[in-house]
């Protein structure tokens, strides 16, 4: 019998949102969906987190959940947590949903070119082609109606596209698939 070596993931994302209870878990699950449908699956790692701990080891609102598995997406197995000073660290791009929790990783990261050189918004890969190009922020959908958990869906895959084809470009360039 013959081992296959499994590839260790060579770049990690995490996706950022306040209490890591609706955005944040819906754009890690729509990531790892388009990175193992592009075959990155196995070079990639993505996780969630929120600049608050109020929801830590909560799961997904049930809102984010049904809206998400209408798409095909599972939620439920994701816990909320917090952002650790770790994560500075051990992530190479940590993408915020919006500018308020973007400004929350820019104080919270004690390196300011770190901070420079991995935090963004993940609006900012959305790519020119798709009509929801310009969308400055993914919107907390929490306190309003389905409709606003349908725009999270629709950014968040319009956003993860673009990502997909950046991370490609990173790996390509580290000479990997």
């Amino acid at each position: 019998m013959t081992l296959t070596a499994v590839p260790r993931p060579q770049l990690r994302v995490l996706m950022v949102c306040m209490g890591n209870i609706c955005r944040s878990p819906t754009a890690e699950a729509v990531l790892r969906r388009k990175l193992t449908q592009a075959g990155l699956a196995a070079w990639v790692e993505v996780d969630s987190a929120g600049t608050l701990g109020s929801h830590a080891g909560c799961p997904p609102d049930d809102r984010s959940q049904r809206h998400a598995l209408r798409r095909g997406y599972e939620l439920g197995h994701l816990r909320a947590r917090q952002v650790q000073e770790s994560d500075f660290q051990h992530f190479d791009l940590i993408l915020a949903m919006d500018w308020v929790n973007l400004a929350s990783l820019q104080k919270a990261c004690l390196d300011p070119a770190l901070a420079q050189s991995k935090l963004r918004r993940l609006t900012e890969f959305i790519p020119a082609r798709s009509p929801l190009v310009g969308a400055e922020v993914v919107g907390d959908p929490y306190y309003g109606g389905p409709e606003g958990f349908e725009a999270v869906l629709d950014l968040v895959e319009a956003a993860c596209e673009g990502l997909i084809d950046h991370l490609h470009q990173r790996l390509s360039a580290m000479g990997r698939p």
